[in-house]
């Protein structure tokens, strides 16, 4: 495993991260065995967030913590805030909704420490982009969670570069990350200014969904087979799996792109690790992105 900061100021991560998102669907025991899969296998840092499972998953990760309590000293924890919706665990909330107050920041946050069963996290994000956002709000609560300890980095996810640049210019310390939706099905940030404008501030992008979703998998459009016929090819080239292709493919970019990985499969886990050393041909990454495109760069 390869472990780097997300910025000079940063967290450092495992440079694969693991993501709970769906882990709420698997028993108690499988979902101990994601985690210590995870840890064999250098995978240190795990990307929650305070909906995830209906509420739910923050709890059950708490758990197998309360029950391994030494695994807490090797792992980082990540969490997000700010997207609300009716739920039971939520009796008060009607609408579905973004609620990015310095009230609500700070009561999410520590409540996502009580569910972890931790005494800080080391990254919390706001999880989407609010219209109704004060980013004097946010700073306070980002402040008052980094003085209290509780909090020892922050960043956005699914900022436009706009919004990131205008969260950051509250802040008297740095935004280490935008997480946002980044795979060669969905090459945008690669054009739309997103990595580039991460590249300017020194930080790096936490790419979900870095499969695609998975739709290699099933080829069940013109694209999709396109992809999945092409990854058949190049498989034997780099002796590696198309997820592990998909993953290298990422890692190619100088802005140093940090994967989060969503299966609730050990065995995907285990097998992402390889994409750690594989260099994609400079040629064979734009020809995947044609699969995709369908045509040749400009």
């Amino acid at each position: 495993m390869i472990y780097q900061p997300l910025h000079p100021n940063g967290p450092t991560f495992s440079r694969i991260i693991a993501g709970a998102w769906r882990w709420h669907t698997v028993s108690q025991q499988g979902l101990e065995r994601l985690i210590h899969t995870s840890l064999d296998n250098g995978i240190t840092t795990f990307d929650h967030a305070d909906i995830y499972g209906d509420h739910g998953n923050e709890k059950l990760f708490g758990d197998v913590l309360r029950m391994n309590p030494s695994l807490k000293k090797t792992m980082q924890l990540v969490s997000k805030c700010g997207i609300k919706f009716q739920s039971p665990h939520r009796p008060a909330t009607w609408a579905k909704h973004y609620d990015t107050s310095k009230e609500h920041i700070v009561w999410s946050a520590e409540n996502s420490l009580t569910q972890l069963n931790t005494d800080h996290l080391d990254l919390l994000l706001i999880h989407r982009p609010d219209p109704l956002m004060n980013p004097t709000e946010i700073a306070e609560a980002f402040s008052s969670l980094k003085h209290a300890g509780k909090v020892l980095h922050f960043g956005a996810s699914n900022f436009t570069p706009a919004q990131f640049d205008n969260l950051q210019s509250y802040l008297s310390f740095p935004l280490v990350t935008n997480q946002i939706e980044i795979s060669l099905f969905l090459p945008q940030p690669f054009f739309d200014g997103s990595l580039d404008n991460l590249m300017k501030h020194r930080a790096t992008a936490m790419a979900w969904s870095p499969l695609g979703g998975g739709k290699f998998l099933t080829a069940e459009n013109e694209i999709g087979s396109r992809v999945l016929n092409g990854l058949n090819l190049l498989a034997y080239k780099y002796q590696a799996t198309p997820s592990q292709l998909l993953i290298a493919w990422l890692f190619r970019h100088p802005s140093q792109i940090f994967p989060v990985i969503g299966t609730t499969k050990p065995e995907r886990i285990a097998e992402s690790i390889k994409s750690l050393d594989i260099t994609i041909d400079r040629q064979d990454w734009f020809e995947m992105l044609k699969w995709v495109t369908g045509v040749d760069v400009p």
